[in-house]
């Protein structure tokens, strides 16, 4: 019997390219019967392994440059219908906290609710979520039980679990936030979606062929 073909999105919450590209995966979902994993990293950890940046800071002073990536995120925005979200004014925001409630929240079964605050409260009510009273503060307004989940979150085996899957995301060729991997194919960025969605088609079609 065939091995599944296994798709993840790999994320930070501080990265808002992988907000918007998350806004597109349940669309790919639909269209191709296939589940995305997600996978919770650090990207200030892939920053560090890579040498890589930000594009605010790799890219500054070269003329044209952000603006032009303004205006593709916008053509993202409106080609996705995406209306709720907000460029956060704290941005950059250290993620580290979120980044290991997470995993926490992984671990302990709740992760699609903290999943959808942690966006709402980054990217479309932004807040400056490294501020710990204003990151309790946030996911106590969206009915999560953040105590717990903060305490869960000192736990060696969280720590232990980011530093694995930023380490993991790094080895297989990672240099930031979102990467996709279809299988063993890494994919870089949100305006790689497309080839995303048609690199699963691909692999499905070759599964149903081999089974």
């Amino acid at each position: 019997m065939a091995t599944p073909l296994k798709v993840e999105f790999q994320f930070d919450f501080g990265s808002p390219n992988a907000y918007l590209a998350e806004c597109a995966i349940p669309q790919i979902e639909r269209r191709t019967g296939i589940k995305f994993d997600y996978v919770p990293v650090l990207l200030g950890g892939i920053y560090k392994l890579t040498g890589n940046m930000s594009p605010a800071e790799s890219l500054r002073g070269i003329k044209n440059k952000l603006e032009y990536l303004a205006l593709e995120t916008q053509r993202f925005i409106r080609r996705h219908n995406i209306t709720r979200f907000r460029q956060n004014p704290f941005f950059p925001v250290n993620t580290l906290m979120l980044m290991r409630g997470a995993v926490a929240a992984q671990f302990e079964g709740v992760f699609e609710p903290y999943f959808r605050a942690a966006y709402h409260h980054m990217w479309e009510e932004p807040k400056k979520m490294d501020d710990v009273d204003v990151f309790k503060a946030a996911f106590t307004s969206s009915g999560i039980d953040i105590e717990r989940l903060m305490a869960r979150a000192q736990q060696d085996d969280v720590r232990k679990r980011l530093l694995e899957l930023t380490n993991d995301a790094v080895a297989r060729g990672a240099l930031g936030s979102p990467t996709f991997f279809v299988g063993d194919e890494m994919f870089f960025g949100k305006d790689q979606l497309r080839d995303v969605e048609e690199e699963i088609v691909r692999q499905t079609s070759l599964v149903a062929k081999a089974s």
